[in-house]
């Protein structure tokens, strides 16, 4: 991974997460966007990062999302709170690959690198919840209709393994509406079966890690 951040403690404290996991390696570290920019440019192709963990900073917004939607780019994990939603939706349109906040802990932190680096999109509850309390679109896919904030609560509960009629009683609603629910977000999301929509659901940041 590839660590961007101007405080020395941050950078250190994420270094430090590559002994945590096997899987995560630090490639090198920036203090900023556009020098995390050029140091990729000199890593690619031959030793690109699997992932860039990045401190969010509101005067590199610009930057950050320009480098995001490089097609040449590694997955981005962004670590911030209390974002705009309007603003978490285009990131991960740009191709910010994750959005959570810093003060997780370091197992949290983990997954979410690991999550971003396997193709997963990751979003925090409570950054998820912020968009789709909004009324901002919850899907990141243009080829994709939009969920209603009915469905995305049903596809969470089908990520959680829940039946339809666990559903019903968790949502106090009918089975029948249920099904209903599910047959429309299979159809939205161009899923052929739950399991399928639920990974989607994953990619996309409608469902959180």
């Amino acid at each position: 991974m590839l660590v961007v951040t101007s405080s020395a403690l941050l950078r250190a404290g994420l270094e430090a997460l590559a002994g945590d996991s096997a899987r995560i390696e630090v490639a090198g570290s920036a203090q900023n966007v556009e020098e995390a920019g050029l140091l990729l440019a000199a890593l690619y192709p031959d030793s690109i990062p699997d992932a860039v963990i990045v401190e969010w900073d509101p005067e590199q917004a610009e930057e950050l999302l320009d480098l995001a939607a490089s097609p040449d780019a590694p997955p981005i994990l962004l670590l911030g709170s209390d974002l705009q939603p309007a603003w978490i939706s285009g990131a991960v349109r740009s191709g910010i690959r994750g959005i959570v906040p810093a003060d997780l802990s370091t197992a949290e932190i983990v997954a979410a690198i690991e999550a971003v680096a396997a193709g997963l999109t990751v979003l925090h509850p409570q950054e998820l919840e912020g968009v789709l309390a909004s009324g901002v679109t919850a899907t990141f896919d243009a080829s994709v209709e939009a969920l209603s904030p009915r469905e995305i609560e049903v596809l969470r509960l089908m990520a959680e393994g829940l039946s339809n009629k666990a559903i019903a009683w968790k949502l106090s609603i009918s089975e029948h509406t249920v099904k209903f629910h599910v047959n429309s977000i299979l159809s939205k999301m161009k899923a052929g079966s739950r399991t399928e929509a639920v990974t989607l659901g994953l990619r996309r940041g409608l469902v959180p890690l």
